[in-house]
Formats: structure tokens, C-alpha cells, sequence
């Protein structure tokens, strides 16, 4: 099978060599939203019948030069079916399956359908803690709530007001919300929520299952804090950042994954990031992840490796302590600037499973 996915603003282009001599390429034009391209080509091969399928709709293109082009408006899911007939072997036919992002994604609150999935199990771990989202509310056993503008728009001149009612909990996913309104002196509105002084680990995997906002002011992220900040302070609690993302039109594909903590009386960071090659992470879910034990902290995106931290300096001792969960959608902020006129609300992030292993 031959899966490729992209957006409109992409020129990437995908090529599978199959049997028989038969190609296939598939092109998502950059100038004409939503046109899709077949390009086959097979040896001696004189007619080709080129098949768009989609729900509902069945576009048969006969083709002489195996070039054929449909116009998709809707992101998702469709078949192609590509018929050649060559002299030296008749009829030669490939079926390919091909889930095509077409612009922006939808704010229509949907959580996505496809995306990376990860074990409830791994050979050397043990599963210590998991919430699955399985009810219909967050778990105050589990979870705090943040309410307000913090210190400063929490430290980084954030626009939004968290409050409770922009999260809920349904049909197995998480949704905070962050939505344009005015509340509270403030213009924005959106839910903070963690797991201080309830659940806190020291060490192991964690793997948490999202789909993110998309946008320029949109700063979701999904992150740690050291147990002892309330003694220490920021940031000699240290923080890790499983994953944070910039939105905007450029950035909508790309996540980091940062660590920060204090040296000689100022911050310290060590980061790094990893793009998608095609569509952005609102149109699926992705799993980030961080390995982590004594020696170094490794990032993952859907199991792709994309940065790895020495711990075990002195100076890094904030590491070797148990942390606490934050996930949380800002709005604005010294980092991603503010929202404009193109961003569209309300925003959501939607989380399938968090899931913390231990050896």
C-alpha cells in the first residue's frame, strides 16, 4: 500500500515503483486548491484508466500519457485505481490508498480519526499511570485546574484566561478549548490543567497521544515541572517540554521538545524539533514522548527520535527529581506573538491517553 499525505501549500511529491513495470506518482497541486494529480507510467503501455474514488463519488479519466487530475475539496481519505494496458503484458492494475490533507484543517471541535497509536505495554516497562479519558469528566483524583491569568500571563505575557469550563471529557478524548471572548479583562479564553501534588513521576516513558491547534498566537503544550517548585522556584525546579508548538502558517508542522533549568543564578535550556514532512498536527493525532532516566532525556514524535540531553552533569541535577504534568493551550505569548485576522477560533487540543511506564 502507498500512503501519502499533504497540504496544498506543499510541492512534495510521493513515487512508489510497483510491478510490472507500473508507476505511480501522486502530486497535490501548490497553485489550485484541492487538485489532485495521478501521474502512471508503465512500460509500453498505450491507454491508462485513472479512477478517483471517494464517498459517494467515482471519477473514471481515460488517459493516453497515464496523466489524470481531480479536483478534492475535502481533507481525508479516498482510492485511486490505475489501469494500464501494455503490449507485452494486457491489462496491469494497482489500487492505491490515499489520505490527502487539503488546506487548513476544520475548527469544527471534531477530533481527528486517523493518526500514530502507541502500546499500552513495552517489553522492560511497567505501566504506573494512564488516563484514558474514558469518563465523562476530568478526575479531580488525578487532575488540578489553573484558573486565571498567572504571574505576568504566566511568565510569558499570555493572553487568555484559563478557566475549567473550556475542558471536557467525552467519547475517550480530552478537549481543551481555547476560544476568542472576553473574560475577566482578558480576550481569550482557555483551560490549564495538572497533575501537581497527584501524580508525579521520577524517570521512565511517557507517551501522550494529541492533536493540536493550529494558527498564528496558538502555543499549545504538553510538559513537566520539577515536585519542588513551590520551594525552589522557576527554574531551578527544572522543566521538560514533551512537546510545544508555535502555530502559524509555517509552523503549524513542526513541535519542540526543550528542557530547562538553572545555571549560575539564570536559565538554561537544550532543545530541539521535528517537522512533519506533510499536513500539519491538527489533521491527525500524534504521539509525543520522552524517554527518561538517569543519564539523559530522549524526545520522540510518533517514535522518531529527534533529541537526546545528558543529564548527568552536576548542573543538570534538577533531573534527577520526580515531576509533575501540565497540559495546556496559551494563547499568545513572547514566543508565538500574537493571534491575527487569518487565525481562526475556537481552537481545540485533543488528547486520547496519557500513559507513564517505569521499569
Amino acid at each position: 500500500m502507498f500512503a501519502y499525505t499533504g497540504c496544498e501549500e506543499d510541492e512534495s511529491a510521493a513515487e512508489l515503483v510497483l510491478p510490472s513495470n507500473l508507476q505511480v506518482e501522486v502530486v497535490l497541486d501548490t497553485t489550485t486548491e484541492g487538485l489532485v494529480s495521478v501521474r502512471a507510467s508503465a512500460t509500453n503501455a498505450n491507454y491508462f484508466v485513472i479512477t478517483f474514488t471517494e464517498p459517494g463519488n467515482t471519477i473514471a479519466k481515460e488517459s493516453n500519457d497515464g496523466f489524470a487530475s481531480y479536483e478534492y475539496r475535502a481533507s481525508g481519505e479516498f482510492n485511486i485505481n490505475i489501469k494500464a494496458h501494455t503490449t507485452a503484458a494486457g491489462f496491469i492494475e494497482k489500487n492505491e490508498t490515499v489520505n490527502v490533507f487539503v488546506g487548513r484543517p476544520t475548527n469544527d471541535g471534531v477530533p481527528p480519526v486517523t493518526g500514530y497509536v502507541t502500546p499500552l505495554s513495552y517489553m522492560d516497562y511497567n505501566l504506573v499511570w494512564n488516563d484514558e479519558f474514558n469518563g465523562s469528566a476530568l478526575s479531580t483524583t488525578d487532575w488540578n485546574y489553573e484558573i486565571g491569568t498567572g504571574n505576568g500571563g504566566w511568565g510569558n505575557n499570555e493572553l487568555q484566561y484559563y478557566r475549567q469550563e473550556n475542558t471536557s471529557v467525552s467519547n475517550g478524548i480530552l478537549t481543551i478549548q481555547a476560544k476568542k471572548e472576553f473574560f475577566n479583562a482578558s480576550s481569550y479564553t482557555s483551560s490549564r490543567i495538572t497533575t501537581q501534588n497527584k501524580q508525579s513521576f521520577q524517570y521512565g516513558r511517557v507517551d501522550i497521544r494529541a492533536s493540536l491547534p493550529f494558527g498564528k498566537g496558538l502555543w499549545p503544550a504538553v510538559w513537566m515541572l520539577g515536585d519542588n517548585i513551590s520551594s525552589v522556584g522557576w527554574p531551578s525546579c527544572g522543566e521538560i517540554d514533551i512537546m510545544e508548538l508555535v502555530g502559524g502558517d509555517d509552523t503549524d508542522n513542526e513541535v519542540h521538545g526543550t528542557a530547562h533549568w538553572e545555571f549560575n543564578g539564570s536559565r538554561a535550556l537544550s532543545g530541539g524539533s521535528n517537522r512533519l514532512s506533510n499536513g500539519t498536527f491538527a489533521h491527525e493525532f500524534h504521539v509525543f514522548s520522552i524517554v527518561w532516566d538517569s543519564q539523559k532525556i530522549e524526545w520522540f514524535r510518533d517514535d522518531i527520535k529527534y533529541k537526546t540531553l545528558d543529564i548527568r552533569p552536576a548542573d543538570l541535577s534538577e533531573f534527577q527529581n520526580s515531576f509533575f504534568l501540565i497540559f495546556n493551550v496559551a494563547v499568545g505569548g513572547d514566543w508565538p506573538g500574537s493571534p491575527n485576522s487569518l487565525t481562526l477560533f475556537p481552537q481545540y487540543m485533543f488528547v486520547d491517553y496519557v500513559r507513564v511506564f517505569q521499569k
